[in-house]
């Protein structure tokens, strides 16, 4: 029976989402916060940018742990919290509140979830855009 090696979700893997997403967003006349997490939740890398809401990050990260721990990019779980919707609230491995709002998406190699991104600071369809950016840049 043979296993096949994965590689981790690295600094320097991180330190590309962000300057990816970031670029997305200058790009577009946005200012943003950008949150990467590795598989077991970690903060790889960070940036906030002070020209954005200062909550931004805040928002970013909590984007970033949400598309984690439910491994589904953020924007897909919108409804599932409207009243009537599947949930209203999970329970988290990872001792975080759980934001569900465009702009997180999980990341994977070789079919196996490696991290997390989440961007915020922009409308959540922006949001959203530089996040899917950042991922695309990793293929």
């Amino acid at each position: 029976m043979s296993t096949t090696a994965v590689t981790p979700l690295t600094t320097e893997d991180a330190e590309l989402l962000v300057a990816t997403a970031r670029r997305a967003a200058e790009d577009a006349g946005a200012t943003v916060s950008v949150t990467v997490l590795d598989a077991g939740g970690h903060l790889l890398a960070f940036r906030r940018d002070d020209r954005a809401v200062l909550i931004s990050g805040e928002t970013s990260t909590r984007k970033a742990y949400t598309a984690l721990q439910l491994d589904a990019p953020t924007a897909g779980l919108v409804e599932a919290v409207q009243p009537g919707g599947l949930f209203h609230t999970l329970p988290t491995a990872l001792d975080r509140p759980l934001l569900f709002i465009a702009g997180g998406l999980p990341v994977h190699r070789d079919g196996r979830l490696i991290g997390a991104i989440g961007v915020g600071g922009g409308t959540p369809e922006q949001d959203h855009g530089f996040a899917a950016a950042a991922v695309q840049a990793l293929a």
